[in-house]
């Protein structure tokens, strides 16, 4: 049955809008007026599904959103009360307020409607659901554990979800320190700087060096700003696109794992999403060979992953996990540990979910103790600053004061 996007007015004159299904427009029109709403506005299936699209192409904002692990826990919560799918998937596209959102639901409604699983309808958003979600989803079907294993993922993608907000947290006060600061002191230069300076250029006096380089630097900020805008943004644009390249991609992946500071918490984290997301398959019932081919494309870093896919073969070849990722410096003899202890007692699964907790509470611990030392040091950086800026004024003017006296 078509999906309906529409606008209406509700008894109180208020505007609302949401998702509705029929099967034509004019049944659409006439099930809202059934609500005590009157429809101003109604779009149809198509252009809902077109504006989707150019959503979900805008970026990724909006697979950022808290949705998916709120709409996991709800599907999950109603499975397991015994209520069947379809119905689930509409009580679900009844109470939500988000209709981008509601229109994939209805999507997914149509899909099992039809006679295909619920792993299969997820397959047709792949920018919405990740490599692990759908094979989660599809092991579940499997084994007849669906309402657990989308509990899991509920969990697994809140658990992610925190991480990243307290890492962004963490971070966002000292990148507000390096902002403020770079604007005040293009302020500075730009506007204030040179009604001081006016002053000592149009004296005679040699000029002590840091006053000639503090004009030098004002008066091309202000005469040359508009190359130096369009010169920033072409290389900008150039660094970008050598970024997209697979070679670009490679060098700054393998750049970030060698950085002093960024190198260890890149390996950190790595390590602790692969533990995260293993232990999650390794329990939903995946096979390990296709879990460590589904992990590989979540790491965030080529090497990594390319380290991790190279584990398939040692597999296959009888080798034990844990000697694999012994010899590969991103995974800390901790993680290795557990994975030889879960190899041996067949609670692998378990192990890792205990490691992938170790990791993450060092992995915060850290980024917590590096913000705390990046915060006193650009405060430092700043008073340098502006140390340079006053040495710069003030030295013409002792200068002066000599000569007069």
């Amino acid at each position: 049955m078509p999906v309906y996007e529409y606008t209406a007015l509700d008894k109180e004159g208020r505007q609302i809008s949401g998702l509705i299904d029929a099967e034509s427009p004019a049944a659409a029109r006439q099930k809202i007026r059934g609500q005590d709403q009157y429809p101003i506005g109604l779009t149809g299936a198509d252009q809902a599904a077109f504006s989707l699209k150019r959503l979900m192409r805008s970026g990724p904002a909006f697979r950022q959103k808290r949705q998916i692990p709120l709409f996991t826990r709800q599907l999950a919560t109603l499975l397991s009360a015994g209520i069947p799918l379809v119905p689930a998937l509409n009580g679900l596209i009844e109470q939500g307020d988000d209709p981008a959102l509601g229109i994939v639901l209805a999507g997914l409604r149509e899909a099992v409607q039809e006679g295909q699983p619920l792993s299969a309808a997820l397959a047709g958003h792949p920018g919405l659901f990740s490599p692990i979600f759908i094979n989660m989803v599809r092991a579940g079907e499997a084994s007849g554990t669906l309402p657990l294993v989308l509990t899991q993922l509920a969990d697994f993608g809140e658990r992610e979800q925190g991480l990243q907000s307290r890492i962004r947290a963490a971070l966002l006060y000292p990148l507000f320190l390096a902002l403020s600061g770079a604007a005040m002191l293009v302020l500075l230069l730009t506007v204030v700087l040179p009604k001081i300076t006016a002053v000592f250029a149009e004296s005679e006096q040699a000029l002590p060096l840091a006053t000639t380089l503090l004009m030098q630097l004002s008066a091309g900020l202000r005469h040359f700003w508009l190359p130096l805008l369009v010169a920033l943004a072409a290389l900008g644009c150039a660094l970008h696109r050598f970024l997209k390249s697979e070679a670009g991609k490679r060098r700054w992946h393998r750049l970030q794992l060698r950085l002093p500071f960024v190198g260890p918490l890149r390996k950190k984290q790595a390590a602790a999403r692969f533990a995260r997301a293993l232990a999650s398959l390794v329990h939903a019932g995946v096979p390990l060979v296709d879990a460590l081919a589904i992990v590989s494309n979540l790491s965030g870093n080529i090497l990594i992953g390319e380290g991790i896919r190279a584990a398939c073969g040692t597999l296959e070849k009888g080798q034990s996990l844990a000697a694999h990722f012994r010899g590969q410096d991103w995974c800390p003899p901790m993680l290795t540990q557990m994975m030889a202890v879960g190899e041996q007692s067949g609670a692998l699964d378990e192990l890792l979910a205990k490691a992938a907790e170790h990791l993450e509470r060092e992995l915060e611990a850290k980024i917590m103790g590096l913000t705390t030392l990046i915060e006193p040091v650009m405060i430092l950086a700043m008073g340098l600053v502006v140390a340079f800026l006053v040495a710069a004024v003030l030295l013409p003017v002792f200068e002066m004061n000599q000569l007069v006296h």
